[in-house]
């Protein structure tokens, strides 16, 4: 009787524990140095170039509208999100330079895969084009 009791205190633990992991993971904080960061880039120019990039790097899991579609998609655990949203437009441009550029889950980081900060400030002007 003893086991039973313990097995069902190590199950109920385990599973508020995972449930609480779980819904932590959902939300993507972004420190507030980079809410309120300002966009260098101008997005009217160098377009093509973050259409580009986000070909390059981006389409395969978030798809070429950025529904979130792409062919990798269906590897990728979680919500990839869909740019076109009002939701998602809603966000600063310093938060999506900061989801572009840091990791969480899948998403990998691409701090080291473009280095260089414009290169990402260009996608964050394309993603804007993707808004219903």
């Amino acid at each position: 009787m003893k086991t039973l009791k313990f097995f069902m205190i190590i199950g109920i633990v385990s599973f508020t524990i995972f449930s609480f992991t779980s819904e932590v993971q959902d939300e993507w904080v972004v420190p507030a140095e980079y809410v309120n960061m300002k966009n260098p880039t101008d997005p009217s120019v160098d377009l093509a170039i973050g259409k580009s990039l986000y070909s390059k790097h981006c389409k395969s899991c978030h798809g070429k509208e950025g529904y979130g579609d792409g062919p990798k998609a269906k590897d990728v655990e979680g919500d990839l999100g869909d740019f076109s949203s009002a939701e998602y437009q809603a966000q600063t441009d310093g938060e999506l330079f900061y989801k572009t550029s840091f990791s969480r889950g899948d998403m990998p980081e691409y701090t080291k895969k473009m280095p260089d900060d414009e290169d990402r400030w260009l996608i964050v002007n394309y993603m804007r084009t993707m808004k219903e």
